[in-house]
């Protein structure tokens, strides 16, 4: 007798499914970086270390501003979930706060936060939506020079010759006439300016 049922299986199967569908969808890990710089850009400012005895605070003029930077952040990053349509913006925006973050926040967040948050802006502006599989054909893309066996093979650009058909009588030259009724020039069937 097995510990787990097999329904609590599919379950978990059909959401992890439902969920990469998801993330494939919109710019997932852009987003998840830019919250994830917002985190020690808002945090870092108003932190208390304590290494033993000795107490640091860093605590800085600008902690307002470090707040909203990391709040901004952490709401672009939720923006490039849910509204992957304004991604190219949300991406500049975050890089664009990651960059003021670095006067205004101890170095952007010990350069964590601005780190992230740059990387996760540029993630934003670089991302495209995948190209879809047409309906019922149950397969994704496909790479270059594959053929399904319902497509037909590619036919040749040129006349078809059959067998034992007759062939052209050849012109001056040694060429023979194409099937099109047009003849050709002299020199190789070239034009006088090729």
């Amino acid at each position: 007798m097995s510990a787990e049922s097999p329904g609590l299986s599919d379950r978990f199967h059909y959401w992890r499914l439902r969920f990469r569908v998801w993330r494939g969808s919109r710019p997932f890990w852009a987003g998840l970086l830019t919250m994830l710089g917002g985190i020690p850009i808002a945090y870092l400012p108003y932190a208390q270390l304590t290494l033993g005895q000795l107490s640091l605070r860093m605590a800085t003029t600008a902690g307002a501003g470090s707040l909203i930077i990391g709040v901004l952040l952490v709401t672009l990053g939720l923006t490039m979930w849910f509204q992957s349509i304004v991604r190219v913006f949300a991406g500049v925006a975050a890089i664009l706060l990651a960059l003021v973050s670095i006067p205004v926040s101890n170095l952007g967040g010990l350069l964590i936060g601005f780190l992230l948050a740059m990387f996760g802006g540029a993630l934003s502006i670089s991302w495209a939506p995948g190209k879809t599989a047409p309906e019922g054909s149950g397969q994704g893309a496909r790479p270059a020079g594959t053929r399904t066996q319902a497509e037909p093979e590619p036919q040749p650009a040129g006349p078809v010759v059959q067998a034992g058909a007759p062939r052209p009588e050849p012109h001056a030259g040694g060429e023979s006439a194409p099937a099109d009724g047009t003849t050709l020039e002299t020199n190789g069937g070239r034009h006088r300016a090729g």
